[in-house]
């Protein structure tokens, strides 16, 4: 096995782009007047040789020793609040600074903030949650889970999908597809079979998912599969509201021979779904059925049955495996249960096998 790579300096950088160290020192800094042009060979060269800017290393070395990174969509989002509550429990007992950034489910600024972290030697990077996964931010994201192993850190996936084989980093999640395979079973086995999907994100890792565990339920009841009945919109309440009432709206009529069901992607995208299934002037459960997935606020106070998710356990989980000095490469997914809670918002319907 070859030893470590040789650590790339700012001389490094300034010779590669044909400038002096005090240009790239300012183009980096970027407290001084820099040419357009100057400053595109700069911080390419400071991407081709992967520099990492050791003043802001030595700066959170000793503001922040020992850091963890919990990089996420929203902290005003329960799904990933009570994650992020998990992440900071388990980095307060294992004596580390808990460090959150948000992104916005912006993928391009997820790249950012976690290169920002590796140039400041956090001791684990945690991404949580979905994100639309291109080329270019698979092969982005595996240099910099390589460069994070490289420097003794480490990247943990938690709630998505592993990068791929021989990428560096670890992977903590829960069943997905198998909890929207039972929340679906639940509703056919109370005789619903035309039942609406309403979330449906194509690219995204969590609807693609939860679709999949859709789309096999129905499949094993032997239920037709209608495409027309997965309907997209935001994982937001307001976004569910919007989709359930332009459906309700453009099926005026005999609604029961389109849907009798609805399958909310998430608990948020239901509470929007009640709201304009009621203005509808109908009734849940005795009109129309509906389940979410996550089990947050607001499914026990609209009594939505949902799937369970162990929020708090998967950010615990990410947390002891990160810091757990296992190898990544050889380390096998951590995959934790979930479960159906049942409320009120079911009904049964028809002939049940």
């Amino acid at each position: 096995m070859s030893g470590p790579a040789k650590r790339v300096t700012i001389r490094d950088v300034a010779k590669h782009a044909g400038v002096s160290v005090a240009t790239v020192s300012r183009t980096l800094a970027g407290d001084y007047p820099v040419q357009p042009a100057t400053r595109h060979k700069v911080l390419q060269a400071v991407g081709e040789l992967d520099y990492v800017r050791n003043a802001h290393a030595r700066a959170l070395s000793v503001a922040a020793p020992g850091a963890v990174a919990i990089v996420i969509n929203s902290v005003a989002t329960a799904y990933y609040s009570y994650i992020a509550q998990g992440v900071e429990e388990q980095a307060t007992a294992e004596g580390r600074l808990c460090l959150i950034c948000t992104t916005g489910g912006d993928p391009r600024r997820e790249l950012a903030v976690v290169q920002m972290m590796r140039e400041q030697r956090a001791e684990a990077v945690i991404l949580v949650g979905s994100v639309i996964q291109d080329d270019d931010y698979k092969r982005r994201m595996t240099r910099y889970a390589h460069s994070l192993a490289a420097s003794g850190s480490c990247l943990a996936l938690c709630g998505r999908p592993p990068l791929g084989d021989g990428v560096p980093a670890f992977t903590v999640g829960f069943d997905n597809t198998g909890g929207a395979h039972a929340i679906t079973t639940h509703l056919l086995s109370a005789g619903h079979r035309r039942i609406l999907y309403l979330g449906l994100r194509p690219g995204q890792s969590t609807s693609d998912s939860r679709v999949a565990g859709y789309r096999t339920a129905l499949a094993d009841f032997g239920a037709v599969y209608d495409p027309e009945l997965e309907v997209g919109c935001g994982y937001d309440r307001s976004s569910g509201y919007a989709a359930m009432k332009h459906r309700l709206a453009a099926g005026a009529g005999d609604f029961t021979r389109d849907f009798t069901a609805v399958f909310a992607a998430t608990d948020v995208i239901a509470a929007g779904a009640f709201q304009a299934i009621r203005e509808h002037g109908l009734r849940i459960p005795d009109d129309i059925s509906i389940v979410g997935y996550d089990d947050t606020p607001p499914a026990e106070d609209i009594g939505l049955t949902t799937v369970h998710l162990p929020h708090a356990e998967l950010g615990r989980a990410a947390v002891r495996l990160a810091l757990s000095g296992k190898n990544p490469l050889v380390e096998a997914p951590i995959t934790l249960g979930t479960h159906i809670v049942v409320r009120n918002s079911v009904k049964r319907v028809g002939s049940v096998r």
